[in-house]
């Protein structure tokens, strides 16, 4: 079915109100996954809980967070993205809310732990795979770049308002300013996300024709499983999981959790080593972006291998630039580093697509939870690493070997792979049930 040319050429694709939405929605989560942070202090000085009290609830929300994404990607096929994202943001807002009435530390683990944990990850970067690949054909990887990037932004947005309001007005004042931000979220969400463009007689965004995409069968939790079993078949699935479990320990487990004590061990002061952190988000919003401009462009299992090859390069000259004091070297890693942070996930989403079809932004949901299981044993294998060795060089000398690994692996990555025997019939299963409203 043609569209005519006022329909899609001379109106605001509603493709583009979808992503907007979704990028107020991803800076949201981004933001309140990662308040914790700036609240372990206040509850640590209130209640006399231990740092690894707070520190359990904080890795039940991280854990989650990667767990939760392929099971709500199916979600999201099965009962409609608005209706799970908006479900997502009030389990954000009653789990930081409640946190005010809370006297014991079970209570933390099940409010910021569980709860928001669940609704955080229900719109993490599997999200980001279901909306451009519903919504776009055009942009595609320049728009999950933009999304992609909306984690970053949330960071740089909350971390400095949560902390600061912490200090002036106590820990309780910023989980009510998370709960309301996130309530606020919930009727841009409902009322303005749409699951196809064919509900509105649209094509997607660059396409030409309306499809009509077949209605969902079967349940979510089957769906999320049916699909790691058929893609767990390939060779590129593994491929893709691996390569992204390193990138995993190598960003958020490693660099995102001990780059500040192993600058610290050097003679360098934790808020300078902290201001550092913070410019490495900033210059991962232009990465991420930009890649996700060259995934429209170039294969994507080529990007892959530079940005894991530069990465390895980075991490093995790591150790060599720490001192007391920012020197310009330090300043070209934090540069370089920061752009290459997650530039990964653009070409990620891109291969999943690719290879799964429209079971892609639930396979992608597994190749995102296995980057968040390698974050979480990276972050453990260092400081075990730290306090047996007295530093942090052999975790980066390690990490730097497994980006370059990473890199190889890409390589080996087929876009086509011939699935195999009996699994023929499963992808054609997948591809109706993510395809469904």
């Amino acid at each position: 079915m043609k569209q005519s040319e006022a329909r899609t050429g001379r109106t605001l694709h509603w493709a583009w109100v979808v992503a907007a939405v979704a990028f107020i929605a991803l800076i949201g989560a981004a933001g309140f996954r990662s308040a914790p942070g700036a609240l372990i202090e206040p509850l640590q000085r209130e209640f006399g809980w231990s740092r690894a009290t707070i520190s359990f609830a904080v890795s039940v929300n991280l854990l989650l967070f990667g767990l939760t994404a392929p099971f709500a990607a199916a979600l999201m096929n099965r009962f409609g993205v608005r209706r799970v994202v908006s479900l997502a943001l009030l389990l954000v807002s009653v789990g930081s809310g409640l946190t005010v009435f809370m006297t014991a530390s079970w209570q933390l683990v099940l409010l910021w732990g569980v709860l928001v944990g669940l609704g955080t990850g229900s719109m993490a970067l599997a999200f980001v795979a279901t909306i451009t690949g519903r919504w776009f054909v055009k942009h595609r990887g320049l728009v999950t770049g933009v999304l992609t990037a909306g984690g970053a932004t949330g960071q740089l947005v909350f971390l400095p308002v949560i902390a600061g309001l912490a200090e002036s007005s106590g820990w309780r004042a910023s989980s009510l300013v998370i709960a309301g931000a996130a309530l606020l979220v919930v009727p841009l969400a409902y009322f303005l996300l749409r699951e196809h463009p064919a509900d509105l007689g649209l094509p997607l965004y660059g396409g030409t024709e309306v499809v009509t995409p077949p209605v969902a069968t079967g349940g979510a939790a089957r769906n999320a499983v049916n699909a790691l079993r058929t893609a767990a078949r390939t060779r590129s699935f593994w491929y893709l999981a691996v390569g992204f479990a390193i990138c995993g320990m190598t960003t958020n487990g490693l660099v995102g959790t001990h780059f500040i004590p192993a600058a610290h061990d050097h003679g360098m002061p934790s808020t300078t080593a902290a201001g550092l952190l913070a410019l490495v988000g900033l210059f991962d919003i232009v990465g991420t972006i930009f890649s996700g401009w060259l995934t429209d462009k170039v294969d994507s299992r080529v990007l892959l291998a530079v940005y894991y090859l530069l990465r390895g390069v980075s991490l093995l000259l790591l150790t060599q630039l720490f001192a007391s004091s920012v020197h310009p070297s330090m300043l070209v890693f934090i540069i370089f580093y920061g752009l290459d942070w997650v530039a990964t996930v653009p070409p990620t989403v891109a291969l999943c697509r690719e290879i799964f079809g429209e079971a892609g932004p639930v396979v992608f949901g597994w190749v995102f939870a296995s980057h968040q299981i390698g974050a979480a044993i990276a972050a453990t294998a260092a400081g075990l690493a730290r306090d047996h060795f007295g530093d942090y060089a052999l975790t980066f000398f390690v990490a730097g070997g497994l980006s370059i690994g990473a890199a190889l692996l890409s390589l080996r990555i087929k876009r086509s792979p011939a699935l195999p025997r009996g699994a023929e019939e499963a992808a054609g299963d997948l591809a109706a049930d993510g395809a469904g409203r």
